[in-house]
């Protein structure tokens, strides 16, 4: 059945949840062919989503990740009385301990979920729109529970709706500095903390050093062959485990920092430092004119890594998106000590847990109890302490 004659079908039933609400019918597309013109549409127009959600970015998430760990695409698109889209969910969808769980694409690859709203909707969204937009999943689908982690609350100052839904704070924080366009560089990254930093530049050997953003394929190729063969031995050192082994990351990684988007740019964008034919730092993350957001990053195993080169990139990344006027920039979820020493404030971000069936009002109860105590432990210095031993002695 096509798109448009499932719409058809549905819509006398859409009726009947939707009279309060711009919503009138909501399909669930569980093909990413099917789905990339509405999709592709979507970021062509004025809508409110986080770069996360690009489709070249989550369909290679979805085809070199998401199908390894057997959840298969639920994208939810919700259209008005004339058929327009008003928003575009990209979930998926996997089987775990006997229930349907969907959750947004992308996994812990991604930063911020959120859906493509069209972007007069969003700001106009009430609790009587997303009281249809459920009900709609849950007529047309057998989905148990909708586990929705790490949204932002608002997304270039319009509201994300289903932060109308119940919610409850995230386990972890996202550090965020807030750039004002046109401001001077001390209101970014204070002179002292400049200082220190030019200083350690100048000992980095051999000189200059170079900081660029990889445009051509073979660098970028190349960066990443450097990139996958340092930070396994980085995270070694510091007693993590490889997420990047995980199967189908490193394809997914490779395949997004390759797509070509419309405006020319990269689907992740890879930001080096160098000094001449030594990469000794690298930062990757997504742009989309408004925000720079960091993914992954590495440093080198010479001896230049004393210098802090990994602080030199980030000061000259700063100042490159502040020069294009961008708005905000932040280095990732998680309160790692290098993030706090640029970014002084948090993105605000939720989590949502919401049951479509009986059994999934229990396994909803269980995810947010569960999610609430991650961060009683997390922001609890002795717990997180505690959790940190006991998790190495397991280890």
């Amino acid at each position: 059945m096509t798109m448009a004659a499932a719409i058809d079908s549905r819509t006398a039933q859409a009726r009947r949840w939707s009279q309060a609400s711009r919503i009138a019918t909501v399909d669930i597309v569980s093909d990413l062919d099917k789905a990339e013109a509405v999709w592709r549409g979507l970021e062509s127009q004025s809508v409110t989503h986080t770069p996360y959600q690009r489709f070249d970015f989550l369909a290679a998430w979805q085809r070199q990740v998401g199908e390894r760990e057997g959840s298969t695409p639920f994208i939810v698109v919700v259209s008005d009385a004339e058929r327009r889209p008003l928003a575009l969910l990209p979930l998926a969808c996997r089987r775990s301990y006997g229930l349907d769980i969907v959750g947004f694409m992308g996994g812990k690859h991604a930063t911020f979920n959120m859906p493509l709203w069209d972007r007069d909707f969003a700001a106009n969204a009430t609790r009587a729109d997303m009281t249809a937009l459920i009900a709609g999943i849950s007529e047309h689908s057998r989905a148990d529970v909708l586990a929705l982690h790490q949204q932002p609350k608002t997304w270039r100052e319009v509201q994300n709706p289903l932060a109308l839904l119940p919610h409850q704070p995230s386990v972890n924080d996202c550090p965020l500095l807030v750039m004002e366009p046109g401001g001077e560089p001390a209101s970014r990254i204070s002179n002292s903390f400049r200082r220190r930093l030019k200083g350690k530049e100048r000992k980095l050997q051999p000189q200059p050093v170079r900081s660029y953003v990889a445009t051509e394929d073979s660098d970028i190729t190349r960066l990443l062959d450097w990139f996958f063969r340092i930070k396994p031995l980085r995270m070694a050192e510091q007693k993590l485990p490889n997420v990047f082994a995980d199967p189908g990351v490193e394809e997914f990684i490779r395949a997004a920092c390759l797509a070509r988007l419309a405006s020319g740019g990269r689907a992740i964008d890879i930001h080096a430092l160098q000094c001449e034919e030594e990469v000794i730092a690298i930062f990757a993350g997504v742009a989309d004119g408004h925000r720079f957001s960091m993914m992954f990053n590495t440093y080198t195993l010479s001896s230049n890594a004393k210098y802090s080169p990994g602080l030199i990139l980030m000061r000259d990344i700063i100042d490159r998106y502040a020069a294009s006027r961008y708005r905000a920039l932040d280095l990732g979820i998680g309160s790692d000590d290098y993030k706090r020493l640029f970014c002084k404030g948090d993105e605000p971000i939720f989590d949502s847990f919401v049951a479509l069936t009986a059994r999934g009002r229990i396994a909803a109860t269980a995810m947010s109890g569960l999610n609430r105590t991650k961060r009683m432990v997390k922001h609890n210095p002795a717990l997180f302490e505690t959790a940190q031993k006991l998790r190495s002695a397991l280890r």
